[in-house]
């Protein structure tokens, strides 16, 4: 008796260890496979930024394919204005948008600005995607050109006028990376071309560079910063650089966006190129961004 139950105990071992040496090489093997799927698939960098727009300029980001993207900026008026405007509250300039995802890569906007009575429109191209595993690349890239109208009466009416004095044109690309969940930055090389100068010394050709960056401060909110710098040569007489700081705040359908700034106009020309403001003289616009996105149409990835 005592044998055969001796006998039936080394035979529950000898299983017992068979069966777990099994699941060790059973897991490992899972293990592996895993890892060589992952190796064989393409991982796409996702919510670089959390909206189209950093402050003033465009982001990598686009708006996904059938959404249109009703955007609304204020620009209200110096801070230091004094009490008596409000500090700046009593004045406002506005931008009212419309953006629309074309597709994943492609996406359109028209807008137009109570600043200079200016009317612009663009596309933002994505030629490439951040991404690891069996495709690497370690950027977004993404390139936007922009054509503007500014629609304010001629200051001499009596000269000949033309039509094509009051276009301007722009060329960025966008170049951002996504370094952790809540750290992104990225580069605007940016070109601009104004077809009428005010000056004859002036050149219709500009060259800027600017930098922007988001840090995540919790789930919702993050701070984000963006800076041009106008390459010396290109540079207008009485121009600054434009610095822009700001929250953006994720609630539900949209994102809000607080934001301080230099610059009082809201497109390309105006926000690089003419600048004005000194933040050391207290030349610093308050101002929000509200964006609401709404489903057209939904096309099959």
């Amino acid at each position: 008796m005592k044998k055969s139950a001796l006998l039936l105990l080394c035979l529950a071992f000898g299983l017992g260890a068979l069966a777990q040496t099994d699941s060790t090489d059973l897991l490992s093997m899972l293990e592996k496979e895993v890892a060589g799927d992952a190796k064989n698939q393409t991982n796409y960098a996702t919510a670089t930024f959390k909206a189209t727009r950093l402050i003033n300029g465009h982001t990598v980001e686009n708006v996904a394919a059938g959404v249109l993207d009703v955007k609304i900026s204020h620009r209200f008026g110096k801070l230091n204005s004094g009490g008596y405007e409000l500090f700046g509250l009593d004045n406002a300039s506005m931008r009212m948008g419309l953006d629309y995802g074309i597709t994943r890569y492609l996406m359109v906007g028209i807008g137009r600005s109570t600043f200079e009575k200016t009317y612009d429109a663009f596309f933002k191209l994505k030629l490439f995607r951040q991404s690891n595993g069996r495709r690497k690349m370690p950027f977004t890239i993404s390139y936007v050109p922009t054509i503007a109208l500014k629609t304010l009466k001629y200051e001499d009416p009596d000269r000949k006028n033309y039509y094509t004095s009051r276009l301007y044109f722009s060329h960025q690309l966008l170049i951002g990376r996504k370094f952790s969940e809540g750290t992104s930055l990225q580069l605007m090389p940016t070109y601009i071309h104004r077809n009428l100068v005010k000056y004859a010394a002036e050149s219709n050709d500009l060259f800027a560079i600017g930098i922007g960056g988001r840090q995540k401060i919790t789930k919702r909110v993050s701070i984000n910063a963006e800076y041009y710098y106008q390459l010396p040569g290109y540079r207008l007489n009485g121009s600054s650089n434009s610095l822009s700081l700001g929250f953006d705040i994720e609630t539900g359908g949209h994102v809000f966006q607080l934001h301080f700034t230099n610059s009082r106009g809201m497109n390309e020309r105006t926000f690089i190129s003419e600048t004005t403001g000194l933040w050391e003289k207290g030349d610093i616009y308050f101002g929000f961004n509200i964006s609401r996105v709404f489903t057209l149409s939904r096309k099959k990835r």
